[in-house]
């Protein structure tokens, strides 16, 4: 979706460039703009509240919380609310600047931005979520809680090894050697 989108707002800032157009109704241009920052934002505050409790718990600020939370879904809507926000902020900019020169190239080069901008959260959402695909190790506080989970059981003497990957959003495949307590026999331990 990303990359289209910038493919597509690229292409149309070259061709502006190329053969560029007079702008004909500049009222319409910010109505539609206006409109789309609105609802953009309210998506965006949605994601916002989605993602700041499990910033809190985890001690992160909501940036690092979305980069490191396991569910792509939530990444992608805050990274494509935000990526929108400031793109139209950019097409504002570029629109105002196009009707007080009367120059198109602007808009143009606003449109290029812009695409330029969903490239780059195209990029980033590929890495982040193809780290996720290969089996990211839990956040160190994750692995923290699940020692002291494990060793708050009372059959648990000790954990002697732990490994804890991403295997879906917010889900972890946990994997360790534990000393068990007392000496109870196989039957009563495997029980």
């Amino acid at each position: 979706m990303f990359v289209a989108g910038a493919a597509v707002s690229v292409t149309h800032g070259v061709q502006e460039l190329l053969r560029p157009e007079a702008a004909t109704d500049f009222v319409v241009g910010y109505v539609v703009l206006a409109l789309s920052f609105a609802l953009e934002g309210i998506s965006f505050l949605r994601s916002v509240r989605q993602a700041k409790p499990a910033a809190e718990v985890m001690h992160r600020d909501l940036i690092e919380q979305v980069m490191a939370t396991s569910d792509p879904t939530l990444r992608a809507v805050f990274a494509e609310d935000a990526a929108a926000l400031i793109g139209l902020i950019i097409a504002a900019v570029g629109l105002a600047t196009h009707q007080i020169t009367g120059s198109p190239t602007p808009d143009a080069l606003g449109s290029i931005l812009v695409g330029v901008l969903l490239a780059v959260v195209a990029v980033v959402l590929i890495n982040r979520n193809r780290q996720f695909l290969v089996g990211e190790e839990a956040d160190p506080r994750i692995r923290a809680a699940t020692i002291r989970a494990l060793l708050d059981m009372p059959e648990v003497a000790r954990v002697t090894y732990l490994h804890l990957e991403f295997v879906g959003p917010r889900m972890v495949s946990v994997i360790g050697d534990v000393d068990l307590a007392g000496d109870h026999t196989e039957s009563q331990v495997a029980v």
